[in-house]
């Protein structure tokens, strides 16, 4: 019982964590697109608001995958397990790259164009998608 409550719970989160990695890059969309000071001031914030509200979930979602590995660790054998664990890091760079961009804002120091954020924005989904099929089919 308790392997199902923490699968459920795993799911949730990562629900709730991609959630705020689909909107932050949307934002940053607005924020490079803006041109009034004000705007990007108050988009500014909205990231950065957005980024604090979202980053437990990450280590929420982590350590509730590490539960469910001590649960089971022969999960640590399968192939599509490790390529699920090496998007999962990724996702982490890119979070915290996503910091990175939320600092710089705030500084008024991002140079990037919105078409840049359109692109970084898409990444997270090809990640979802990947991770997802992976987690379902356990190919290998």
């Amino acid at each position: 019982m308790l392997w199902l409550w923490l699968k459920a719970l795993h799911i949730i989160f990562m629900v709730c964590w991609f959630a705020g990695l689909f909107y932050l890059p949307r934002i940053f969309v607005n924020y490079a697109a803006a041109e009034n000071p004000e705007t990007k001031a108050t988009l500014a914030q909205m990231a950065h608001r957005l980024y604090r509200f979202i980053t437990p979930f990450m280590f929420i979602l982590a350590a509730l995958g590490i539960g469910l590995l001590i649960l089971n660790p022969a999960l640590l054998q399968a192939k599509w397990l490790w390529l699920k664990l090496a998007g999962m890091a990724f996702l982490v760079v890119y979070h915290f790259q996503c910091g990175r961009y939320v600092k710089a804002m705030l500084d008024s120091r991002d140079d990037h164009g919105h078409v840049f954020y359109r692109f970084f924005n898409e990444v997270p989904v090809l990640f979802l998608f990947g991770m997802v099929l992976l987690a379902v089919f356990k190919p290998f």
